[in-house]
């Protein structure tokens, strides 16, 4: 690793690879193997390849003296959404596909019970109330963010 890299360019490095496993996992392995707790392996991936794009966008702007960081990564992530993805270009549909996805991932951590039902995965949340998701839903959510790190490994060069 180079020591004089930019974080921003480590941490999209370091992103890159954790949405290249997820891909793995969800294209080769998965359907292969057909444990859909794999599902739930893959979303934990995406989301650490997100935070790691979000952070990387943040701390560009940060160097560049457009926004300050915060101690909270939730003021962080609003930061990312009010400010930071309309310099760059990020749609509203992706904005909202991302705060789905955030959401999602909460969701997971949060959740007293998972268990697989047919080609879904359920999570259960303490009120009862469940989710459901397909490896199609993740594969929408991958290609999102795929294409969020092409956006910025062409910003952030």
């Amino acid at each position: 690793m180079d020591l004089n890299k930019p974080i921003y360019k480590k941490n999209l490095e370091e992103g890159l690879k954790e949405l290249r496993i997820a891909d793995h996992i969800l294209y080769i392995t998965q359907p292969i193997v057909k444990d859909k707790r794999l599902l739930l392996s893959t979303i934990d991936r995406m989301y650490d390849a997100l935070k790691r794009l979000i952070n990387s966008f943040l701390q560009y702007d940060y160097i560049n003296k457009k926004i300050q960081i915060n101690s909270d990564p939730r003021v962080n992530f609003e930061t990312f959404m009010l400010k930071t993805s309309q310099r760059y270009g990020i749609s509203a549909l992706e904005l909202e596909k991302i705060r789905e996805f955030v959401h999602l991932v909460e969701k997971h951590k949060k959740s007293p019970i998972e268990f697989s039902r047919r080609e879904k995965v359920v999570i259960m949340s303490d009120d009862l109330s469940t989710r459901q998701i397909t490896s199609e839903k993740l594969k929408d959510y991958l290609f999102l963010i795929k294409n969020l790190f092409r956006k910025a490994q062409i910003i952030l060069a």
